[in-house]
């Protein structure tokens, strides 16, 4: 695929690391749950590799996938990796085996969890390792963040990390963590419904970081929209490439991420970049949240 038909480029402050601004999310590379190996591990490495082929050079992944396991399908199918991937990953969570997510955000487990994504990736250093907070599970809650930081920057002056970015945060604990270190993106849960970011958005932009929607398409529970199926059928398109290219018309410093196990789905995502929404069309998609039509 064409750079257009990815979205455009786009390049984290301050680094050298430049991405199409359709990536790729690895959670569902796991199985069920987000938990054990995926069910078709060969199907696994080929969407990885398909992915790679079809422009992708942003990936978004995190250690307590499986655990372990999406690091290491991603090492398995992409290892040595191409010239210009960017993986992102995550700590601040980990999986005991009654599955359930539990906060890891001592500066222990942050530094073993760096340590788990450097050993399943095979990587000497991470790109961007994102601070996941746990706060209520899918939003933020206010706390500091201080510590959690401050050991992320050790880890970066000691060359274990390249850059810092933030997951599942506030305005407050954003401006707590660029008096510490610089910040290179902020992932947080914003889709076409889900849009209590739209101020922290438009205040990234003008400081050029990156925002990546984690949940794009709405998660564990998809979106569904009369108003986002009746302007995909009058676009041709599926319901949830309308609300890809959505995200991608909403502010030049949003990144997607989504993902799927689906070779089908990925092209279909990918191909949201391709789509070409009107003032008009815009304005009707974004009644649907002021409408709470989803």
């Amino acid at each position: 695929m064409s750079e257009a038909t990815l979205g455009g480029r786009f390049t984290f402050p301050g680094t050298s690391l430049t991405v199409h601004r359709i990536g790729y999310g690895a959670m569902q590379l796991a199985g069920p749950g987000v938990w054990g190996p995926p069910k078709d591990p060969d199907g696994a490495i080929t969407l990885l590799r398909e992915a790679i082929a079809a422009g992708v050079n942003h990936i978004d992944t995190s250690d307590f996938y499986g655990p372990h396991v999406t690091n290491q399908v991603i090492r398995q199918a992409l290892h040595p990796y191409p010239a210009g991937l960017v993986i992102v990953t995550k700590v601040g969570a980990r999986r005991p085996p009654d599955r359930s997510w539990q906060p890891a955000i001592s500066p222990e487990e942050l530094t073993a969890g760096v340590h788990d994504n450097l050993r399943n990736l095979g990587l000497d250093a991470l790109d961007v390792v994102n601070y996941r907070t746990m706060g209520s599970v899918h939003g933020p809650a206010e706390g500091s963040i201080a510590e959690q930081i401050t050991a992320l920057a050790d880890l970066k002056r000691k060359g274990l990390i390249r850059h810092i970015g933030l997951s599942n945060v506030t305005a407050a604990q954003i401006a707590e963590a660029q008096a510490i270190t610089d910040v290179v993106c902020v992932q947080n849960n914003y889709n076409l419904a889900h849009r209590d970011d739209d101020a922290l958005i438009d205040d990234l932009a003008r400081r050029g970081i990156p925002y990546v929607p984690f949940f794009p398409l709405g998660g564990f529970t998809p979106l569904q929209s009369s108003t986002l199926s009746t302007v995909a059928d009058r676009l041709g398109a599926k319901p949830m490439q309308v609300a890809l290219a959505w995200l991608l018309h909403r502010s030049p410093n949003i990144l997607l991420i989504p993902g799927t196990s689906s070779i089908v789905h990925l092209r279909e995502n990918l191909a949201a970049g391709r789509l070409t929404l009107s003032p008009q069309t815009l304005t009707e998609l974004d009644g649907i949240a002021a409408a709470g039509a989803v």
